[in-house]
Order: C-alpha cells, then sequence, then structure tokens
C-alpha cells in the first residue's frame, strides 16, 4: 500500500498537465516541472535514506517516510502558482523517497536470490496499481472537483498507509527483539562501512554496480520520456477528456499485472536474459502502435504492450539491484532507485523540449529505437556476466 502511494504520486500530475498550463498559464515545459521537479526531488534523497535505512531499519524508516509525505501533499493542494505546486511536489519527492527503495531492500535482506525476482514481481503489484491509479486519480479529478482535490486525496491516502504501516513496524521490531534477531542478513558488524560516503563508495566501485546504475538511468529516460506524455497525446489527437485519457493508462497497469501474474514462469522459462529481450521488443511495439494509431481504441494495446515490456525489463534490473552490493544493500538499492528518478526527471523535460521543437511524436520515435537497444545491450552484459559461471558449471 506504501508503494502504491508513492507510485501514484509519481504519476498523478500526467494527466493534469493541460489543466495545469491552462490554470497557471504556463508552457508544456514549464508545467511538466510539477512531474519532473517530483522525480529530482525523490531520486536525489535516495543516496540520505539508503544508509539511514541501513543504520535505522528499513522498515520503520518506510513508515516514517510515509507520513513525512501528507504535509506535501496538503501544500500542493493549497497552492496559489505554479513554482508553489513545484516547490510542494518536490517536498513529497523528498519525504517518499524512502519508500519503495527501503521495501526492495528489505526484501532483499529477508528473501533469497532464488526467489527474490518472483517477490519483486509480486511487490510491483503496488507499484503498478499505483501508477495506474495515480493517472486516473488525478485526470478524474481534473475534470470533476478540480486538480488541487486530487493532492488532497493523496493526503488521506499517505495517512492512513502511514499509521498502518507504523503499527505494523512496531511489531516487527518486538517481534525480532522476541526472537533476539540483531541486523537484517547482509548488513552484520564489519560488514561494510559505517559511514555514509562508506557506504556509497562500495557500491560506487563494484564495477557491476555502476553498470546497473547506468542503464537503469537511461531505462527512467527513455520509456518515461514518452509515458508522461501518453495521456496529453491522446487528448489532443483524439479529443478524449483528461479523465477518459488517464483511464486508457489503466491498460499499462493491467500489462503489467499480467506479467506480475506470470512472473515465475517468464523466469523459469526466458531467464534474465530472455525478460530483458521480451521488455525491449515490446516497448518498442507499444511506441510504434501509438505513433501509427487511427483512433484512439489502439492505444488500448500500446498502454498494455508498454505495461508488459517495462515491468519485464525493469524488474530484472530490479532483482541484479538487491545483489550489485548485498553488505550496504539499502544503499545500494537506493542508489538503484536515485539514477533511475534522476533519468525519468531528464526523460521528461528533454520530451518537453522534443515536443516544443519537432512535434508531439518525438517522444515516442525516440523511445522506440533506444528502448529495444538498450534491452539488448543489458542482455548481452548479462550473458557476459553469467558466462563464467556457466563454464565452471
Amino acid at each position: 500500500m506504501a508503494a502504491f502511494a508513492s507510485a501514484a504520486a509519481t504519476r498523478l500530475c500526467d494527466p493534469m498537465l493541460p489543466d495545469l498550463a491552462r490554470h497557471f498559464g504556463g508552457s508544456a515545459a514549464e508545467v511538466a516541472w510539477a512531474v519532473s521537479g517530483y522525480a529530482v526531488a525523490y531520486g536525489c534523497l535516495q543516496v540520505i535514506f539508503g544508509p539511514l535505512g541501513d543504520r535505522l531499519g528499513k522498515y520503520r524508516l518506510i513508515a516514517l517516510c510515509t507520513l513525512a509525505c501528507v504535509p506535501g501533499s496538503l501544500l500542493a493542494a493549497m497552492a496559489s502558482s505554479l513554482h508553489g505546486l513545484i516547490a510542494a511536489r518536490m517536498l513529497t519527492g523528498v519525504t517518499a523517497a524512502g519508500i519503495i527503495p527501503l521495501a526492495m531492500a528489505w526484501i532483499g535482506d529477508t528473501v533469497p536470490y532464488e526467489q527474490r525476482q518472483s517477490t519483486l514481481a509480486r511487490f510491483l503489484i503496488g507499484q503498478v496499481l499505483g501508477v495506474v491509479g495515480g493517472q486516473f486519480i488525478g485526470g478524474i479529478f481534473a475534470d470533476t472537483l478540480g486538480w488541487r482535490w486530487a493532492f488532497g486525496a493523496m493526503a488521506l491516502l499517505y495517512l492512513a498507509v502511514g499509521v498502518g504501516v507504523l503499527a505494523q513496524s512496531r511489531l516487527q521490531s518486538r517481534l525480532q527483539a522476541g526472537l533476539g534477531q540483531g541486523a537484517a542478513a547482509g548488513t552484520g558488524p564489519g560488514a561494510a562501512p559505517s559511514d555514509m560516503l562508506g557506504q556509497i563508495r562500495t557500491v560506487w566501485q563494484t564495477p557491476w554496480a555502476r553498470t546497473i546504475l547506468a542503464v537503469v538511468f537511461t531505462e527512467g529516460a527513455l520509456i518515461f520520456g514518452a509515458l508522461a506524455f501518453v495521456p496529453s497525446h491522446v487528448h489532443n489527437r483524439f479529443g478524449l477528456t483528461l479523465s477518459a485519457a488517464g483511464g486508457l493508462m489503466a491498460c499499462f497497469g493491467v500489462g503489467g499485472l499480467s506479467y506480475v501474474l506470470f512472473a515465475r514462469h517468464f523466469v523459469q522459462r526466458l531467464g534474465e536474459i530472455g525478460l530483458a529481450k521480451l521488455g525491449g521488443g515490446a516497448l518498442c511495439l507499444a511506441w510504434l502502435t501509438l505513433m501509427w494509431a487511427p483512433s484512439w481504441g489502439w492505444t488500448l494495446p500500446a498502454c498494455y504492450l508498454s505495461g508488459v515490456g517495462y515491468y519485464a525489463l525493469h524488474n530484472t534490473l530490479q532483482t541484479n539491484a538487491t545483489q550489485m552490493a548485498p553488505s550496504v544493500r539499502g544503499t545500494a538499492v537506493s542508489l538503484f532507485a536515485s539514477s533511475f528518478f534522476l533519468g525519468q526527471s531528464v526523460g521528461v523535460s528533454l520530451a518537453a523540449l522534443a515536443i516544443a521543437r519537432l512535434g508531439p511524436l518525438s517522444p515516442f520515435v525516440v523511445s522506440a529505437v533506444l528502448t529495444p537497444a538498450l534491452a539488448l545491450l543489458f542482455a548481452r552484459l548479462l550473458r557476459q556476466r553469467h558466462a563464467p559461471t556457466q563454464q565452471l558449471v
């Protein structure tokens, strides 16, 4: 539920962009900062929450981060200027930064690697539904009560979920104390540096970690630079309402859920290399379908394919991220999330500029060409990494 709230806030403003531009009198590039500003703040703060989670306990910190998202959401609901809205969104991004990556790191601490990809896939259900729910909530409120109410609804959601997670974290603490358990697996005494810079250095000095961080940054820029403008594209090209355009993105979630439900089967049949290729191919076909769609109905299979492709590729990256530096897992996964969301921010900003100069289809063209190329490169790197193990076997 906390992952749902975090993901919903990330995509909440996508269908609002035309309405925000009219309300504040800003350009597409200016109002796009309501999306990318959140991602910038979210990404930059990962380097703080990761080490804190390794030191103070990941589960409790998730609860506190969720509750801390309430003030930023309320300030966004009351914003009187575009700059005020962007500032409130950035504040929410700061406080939400610890939720999903610390949850992934906690799963990495408690679930064996052989079961981790399917477990992370089930955890993705909250994120998938959050992406869809955020875009739908943003669109439905923009078309009815007004965009401010969407942020008010998010504040209530954060409050309710935060209280629940805090209660669960206290139960976890009591159970650990009763069993006499210490720190989570992978973070025992002497396993890693105790200072923040030392923990970050441990991750950065690992070649495979640098590779994963570079790939996920590029993935975020390419995929979300296009995905953020799908509702606006459908609204402007086919004349659908903002709520209907946002609702079409439910197919993105359905595609993601399709992957999640059959993740164990996909992992067994295709392996990590095959999943990376599947993700790149499905995303390429999705963007091509969206560009050549003669009617809005074609958006449904396009969004479905984008959901399958994105989660097949990203789940593979996530699984590798949880194992790229086990001794500082919270720091490693947080840096992974930081790279991903900074990539999103860069991608959305560049896509907005590309739309203004090259036309509304430009983000989809770029993503259709470069995303499968990135997936093939990552698959090749995975094959090279696994080759020594296969030779020994």
